[in-house]
């Protein structure tokens, strides 16, 4: 095999970066969902839609996931758009509030390189899903922009 070829965990396009592990991936999972649970905007749609006795799996899946766009592993072979689909509360606030507490919860845990890796990711994601997720529903989806970060909620320092 030729160096161009891609393989689960050399692919074309990109390295991965040094010190991005499965234990990184699953620090950030865990650490993100943590929070998310608690969050006044997104907690109460993750804790409607997934029983507490259910999170282990769930956060065991997303690992998989962020595992398999990140490494490449190829461990996640879910669809995923259906189960967002299923909640019909989603709306471009919470898509806006997810993004901005996992490019919180990247930021902190990682090297600045693997956070940018993970939140370029998880914006490309989220777009893709409120588009799709709104096309379903009959919205006009042609004059959609991508979301715009979140404002911190206190004043940025000079």
């Amino acid at each position: 095999m030729s160096q161009t070829e891609p393989t689960r965990l050399h692919r074309i396009g990109w390295e991965t970066p040094d010190g991005l592990t499965e234990e990184l991936i699953r620090s950030v999972v865990e650490q993100f969902y943590a929070q998310a649970r608690r969050d006044s905007v997104i907690g109460p749609v993750f804790n409607r839609v997934i029983p507490n006795e259910a999170w282990p799996h769930h956060l065991d899946v997303i690992t998989d996931f962020w595992s398999s766009m990140l490494l490449g592993t190829g461990r996640y072979g879910g669809r995923p758009m259906p189960k967002h689909m299923a909640i019909p509360e989603l709306s471009d606030h919470h898509f806006q509030r997810w993004l901005s507490l996992f490019r919180q919860t990247a930021e902190k845990l990682c090297p600045p390189e693997i956070a940018e890796l993970f939140i370029e990711r998880s914006e490309r994601i989220g777009n893709s899903f409120r588009m799709n997720i709104a096309m379903r529903r009959g919205q006009d989806i042609t004059h959609m922009s991508p979301l715009e970060r979140e404002s911190p909620p206190w004043p940025p320092k000079d």
